[in-house]
């Protein structure tokens, strides 16, 4: 084969563009459109995150204020309230969070982390910052414990120390607990880490410490010495108080629990095994897995509950992780679906020497979040309102529209409710703590997710929430069924054939098209009724990628391929109908015709929501495997679907069910084609190309065929070969191509009438139009066919074709013409029907001061750069170079408030928008140097400034980048902390009283204070003051606002309370003066009477 410079071919490109007419701005052309956006409506900022948190390492509630925080293992901070209410925060050094402790009712919290600092959190503010820091510097911290209305924070480290840190000041104090003074003096050995620290429920004088090698220490804090000891022979995992601080239970390494009197010296009072099987012969029962963790709670009216994780036996291959509650003599084992990270106990009371009253267990797992209702037989659990479910299955592809039509999310949400679960508890929800802003941003926004086991899930986004609404498996339109030697493979295999690659939907119309990673799409109406679908239709493909193969013995077969290399304008393309399945020629023994997946032949019950209305498969052809669909468009107004890959692009119409176009992608040139390409020969073995990137080409195998977007071969993708650095032929050969856009349009140069067409993007920055002649509608729609006419290139850019759309002569968006929605099951009268379906024509009005011959703009966007087209004259008259050294990821045309924008996110993490049609440069950020794949594949920009992307595999950021959104973003916010009475503490009782029981208090103060501890070593640990910052400033601002509110809202009650009390005192004595008066008038009538007159 001939080698060649690729230079030379964009030499040329370079030199046919310039002849195009003049890409010069003419003065006359400068003043066209009055642009209205400026750089001042535009401000990029994260607006909030969604989803399970990525990597959980800890958890702490608080349960007075009724909030959750949830610290990971990159040191984020993701704190919950009521639904609705949530908060996401960033330690800087990214260190694991391994303790969370709320400061209970004080709007604060503490955290530790993996790096041995600890930071005090202010949650009294919207976006929640550090106040203070300590840094550790030789010691290793393992353990906090903050008693309940306390300010000394005891700090367990590795060495088997004890610091105390007071929580206002942040500053050590110069008491210490040493690990030599803590154990026995005749012990050589190390104790090990500091595994626990908690007071005495009744005492608050005595501390219990839990040392990893088996030793716990009862410590009297004011003595500074221990009183008891206890020694088991297993490590030690956790320990629990019984709230009348006379028992305490601990959790062993060897599955086995122990319970100790505090006065008892050497033995444990009892020694349970939960799942060890007892031995007849009274032997000590098998080792078990250690428990990990365990809590003690305990109830006024019947048994305690002891909860534990972990401790399953040995012999339980496979098992799933569980929770075990035993209560009383009954032991409940929950099982989990992924392994306990942590486990927190909710009780009535915060007093930890109070009956504790358990009512929840939240179970924090690795990939989802647990809440047990306790207090119903069997342990239901919760239904969980938090969008936790983003990660289900890997996400693969993403879009968000903001400003839907207003009836989407209800009619989303009423077929998406009849999915919901039954057998959760009919509780409320126990995580109910803040308020919800008072945001007056109220446009209806949706989240369209694709996942790779082919569910696409649809996300009420409105107003900085997000809820799920509707959930659709599209996996249901195939076959299952795989033979047995499959299934064995299966199970380590990464495939995923039913991933959702690509997404098209068109909001006003309902319909839904998705283009799948086995080279399948999947079209689908909305529907609010069920039915059952006998057969699901089906239209086949054959794309393949030949020069000279017109003919090969296969030309012409399968459904639609198009038997002349160049078709006349107007001819319409030889198509089959949907054929029954392709069982026929599934024996050929090239596979040809054979499609990657089967789609059911059985009938298909569909429920309310989306329903499948025609399935395309692309099928092998000559033994080679589909090429994955790269680019995908649906129109409802002209009811065509068109989608694109290396081979060339196919166009269906959904309404007959058929093959409109199937062509090859330099057929779309005709005699036209600037690129030099060499006919290959037609038995040449060639490689299937990667699906979403084009890295090398050989390595991937027709196994990797139906590989899903989550599968690692295609994470470096960023190594991508992009268009202007491709070196052989082959590749320039394969041109694949990359956006497809509907408009009613002025499609050949100097037209006066608007014509439907189909404009085509290609990777190698080639616009070209498609003339779409549509049968009139009603009956004739059904009967007549659609003819297709390329009218040749339109503009030519440097990089892949991103985006394209259309603008009016006043610079307005032109939206693609598109059908509104109607029940498509109801078998009403054929006119009423009719009526339904007419197309809706595109309005077009020119202004006064212009001809009618300028009545619209193409904008396109590149990987590169961005041009603006006038049409119909198909000249240049602007155009933007938006990058030289990177490329963009993604474009989007988007409708701000004030006017239209290009937004476009860069592979070197720059976000930029240009305003529309004049490409000047309105915002340039650098916001996040690109680090993976996940982001490049799942960032969208949509309307009014709202963008979002996949952050981490089981989260979602938003962001905004507009003005607007930034400056009213603090009012949206919810609230995290309100004032809340604290609880009563328990009472004493009066014999308690009397004889010394109850609990005992500590001058904490006096102990730990300077003036009797000292100071502690300089050496020890640094104070860092938090950096609060300006948000710090405006939350607390606005904190203060709110509460000089509040104290204003208590004012205003109180006088009113004031003034009603005046009232009713006026009353009161008014009819004390009229009592007064009648005893009066009495007296007088009596005073002569004498006793035997009454």
């Amino acid at each position: 084969m001939k080698k060649f410079n690729i230079r030379k071919v964009l030499d040329g490109l370079k030199e046919v563009s310039s002849s195009t007419p003049s890409v010069q701005v003419g003065p006359q052309e400068n003043h066209l459109i009055q642009e209205t956006l400026q750089s001042d409506h535009f401000q990029l900022c994260k607006t909030v995150r969604h989803g399970f948190p990525y990597q959980p390492s800890s958890m702490a509630f608080d349960p007075v204020q009724k909030i959750l925080a949830i610290g990971t293992q990159s040191g984020a901070l993701r704190l919950f309230g009521r639904p609705g209410v949530e908060c996401y925060c960033q330690h800087e050094s990214g260190a694991a969070v391994i303790h969370l402790q709320f400061l209970i009712n004080e709007g604060a919290l503490v955290s530790a982390l993996a790096d041995d600092s600890v930071h005090l959190w202010n949650l009294r503010q919207k976006r929640p910052a550090i106040l203070h820091s300590l840094k550790f510097s030789r010691e290793r911290i393992t353990f906090c414990h903050l008693p309940f209305q306390s300010k000394w924070l005891y700090i367990g480290t590795e060495r088997g120390n004890i610091h105390l840190v007071n929580v206002e000041s942040f500053m050590l104090s110069g008491y210490v607990i040493m690990w030599n003074k803590a154990i026995e003096l005749s012990s050589k050995a190390h104790p090990g880490p500091v595994v626990h620290i908690s007071d005495n429920p009744m005492d608050e004088g005595k501390l219990i410490i839990g040392f990893e090698a088996g030793i716990v220490v009862l410590w009297d804090l004011k003595s500074k010495k221990a009183d008891y000891r206890y020694t088991y022979d297993e490590a030690i995992h956790s320990v629990a108080w019984h709230h009348e601080g006379k028992q305490f239970i601990c959790s062993h390494s060897d599955g086995t629990l122990t319970i100790w009197n505090i006065r008892g010296q050497g033995k444990p009072i009892q020694t349970i095994t939960p799942h060890g099987k007892q031995p007849k012969d009274g032997k000590k029962p098998e080792p078990c897995k250690p428990i990990l963790k365990v809590e003690y709670k305990t109830t006024r009216i019947g048994e305690p509950f002891i909860i534990l994780s972990g401790g399953l036996s040995y012999d339980t291959v496979g098992r799933r992780p569980c929770l075990t509650v035993m209560h009383g003599k009954s032991t409940a084992v929950l099982e989990m679906d992924y392994p306990i990270v942590d486990f927190l106990t909710l009780c009535e009371t915060p007093y930890s020497n109070d009956f504790q009253e358990p009512y929840a267990v939240v179970v924090l797992l690795e990939k989802d979040l647990v809440v047990i209702d306790l207090a119903q037989n069997g342990y239901p659990i919760f239904e969980n309102p938090y969008p936790l479910t983003i990660h289900e299955s890997p996400v693969t592809c993403c879009e968000y529209f903001a400003d839907c039509p207003v009836d989407l999310i209800p009619a989303l949400y009423s077929v998406g409710s009849r999915q919901k679960r039954q057998g959760y508890s009919k509780k409320e929800w126990p995580i109910n703590g803040g308020n919800w802003g008072q945001g007056t941003q109220s446009y209806p926004e949706i989240i369209i997710t694709g996942h790779a086991d082919g569910t696409v899930k649809f996300w009420d986004a409105s107003a900085i929430m997000l809820q799920v609404l509707y959930k659709l498996k599209t996996a249901k339109v195939f076959d299952r069924n795989r033979s047995k030697e499959d299934k064995s493979s299966t199970e380590v295999s990464d495939e995923d054939p039913f991933a959702i690659q690509i997404m098209a939907w068109c909001p006003e119309s309902r319909m839904l098209c998705v283009a799948g990673v086995s080279a399948n799409v999947i079209i689908y109406r909305f529907s609010k009724l069920e039915v059952t679908t006998e057969v699901v239709q089906l239209v086949e493909v054959r794309m393949q990628y030949e020069l000279n193969d017109i003919e090969s013995p296969d030309g012409g077969g399968g459904g639609g391929e198009q038997t002349s290399a160049l078709p006349t304008p107007g001819a319409s393309p030889q198509t089959s109908g949907p054929p029954s399945h392709p069982s026929t020629s599934s024996n050929n023994s090239d596979g040809g015709n054979m499609p990657c997946l089967k789609v059911r032949s059985t009938p298909l019950k569909q429920s309310a929501g989306y329903q499948v209305d025609l399935v395309v498969q692309l099928v092998w052809v000559s033994g080679e495997p589909p090429q994955q669909i790269t680019s995908l468009a649906l129109n409802s107004s002209y009811g065509l679907v068109v989608f694109g890959n290396s081979n060339g692009l196919a166009v269906v119409d959904y309404v007959q069910k058929t093959v409109v176009l199937n062509l090859g992608t330099v057929e779309l040139y005709g005699s036209n084609d600037p690129y030099q390409r060499q006919p290959r020969s037609p038995r040449k073995s060639r490689q299937p190309s990667g699906g979403l990137c084009d890295i090398n080409e050989g390595s991937a195998t027709s196994e990797d065929r139906c590989k899903s977007p989550t599968s690692d071969h295609r994470d470096n993708s960023f190594s991508r070969s992009r268009s202007s650095s491709v070196t052989s032929i082959d590749k320039e050969a394969r041109e694949s191509i990359s956006s497809f856009h509907f408009s009613d349009t002025f499609v050949r140069k100097g037209d006066s009438a608007l014509t439907p067409c189909l404009y085509v993007g290609t990777t190698l920055g080639t616009m070209l139009s498609l003339a779409l002649t549509l049968p009139p509608a009603g009956e004739q729609r059904q009967l007549q066919p659609v003819i297709i006419s390329p009218t040749g290139i339109l503009v030519r850019l440097k990089g892949s074709v991103m985006r394209m759309a259309f603008l009016d002569s006043t610079g307005s968006m032109l939206p693609p013409p598109f059908e509104p929605w109607f029940e498509p099951n109801v078998t009403a009268d054929g006119e009423e029907r009719e009526k339904v379906r007419k197309r809706r024509p595109v309005s077009v009005s020119p202004s006064t001061s212009q001809d009618l011959n300028e009545s619209q703009y193409a904008v396109v966007c590149s990987e590169k750069q961005a041009k603006v087209i006038s049409l119909p004259s198909q000249t240049c008259i602007y155009k933007h170079s938006i990058t030289e050294t990177s490329f963009i990821l993604r474009a989007d045309v988007v409708q701000m408030s004030q006017g239209v924008s290009l937004a476009c996110f860069c592979a070197n993490g720059h976000i930029m928008t240009l305003s529309v049609p004049g490409l000047r440069p309105l915002m340039d950020v650098n916001y996040l140097p690109l680090t993976d794949m996940r982001i490049a594949r799942t960032f969208c920009f949509t309307n009014l400034g709202q963008a979002m992307y996949l952050c981490s595999p089981t989260e979602i950021q938003r962001i905004t980048y507009s003005q607007d959104t930034c400056e009213n973003l603090q009012e949206m916010l919810g609230e995290l902390f309100t004032p809340v009475e604290t609880p009563e503490a328990p009472n004493r009782g009066f014999f308690k009283g009397l004889f010394g029981g109850g609990a005992q208090s500590l001058d904490r103060e006096e102990l730990f204070g300077e003036v009797s501890a000292g100071k502690a070593s300089r050496s020890l640990a640094q104070h860092i003051p938090g950096p609060g910052g300006i948000e710090g400033m405006k939350g607390a601002a606005s904190g203060i606002v709110g509460d000089l509110a509040r104290a204003r809202i208590a004012l205003d009650e109180r006088g009113q309370k004031l003034g009603e009390l005046d009232e009713r005192t006026a009353a009161m004595m008014a009819s004390a003066d009229s009592f007064s008066k009648h005893a009066h008038e009495m007296m007088l009538k009596c005073k002569d009477k004498k006793w035997y007159q009454f």
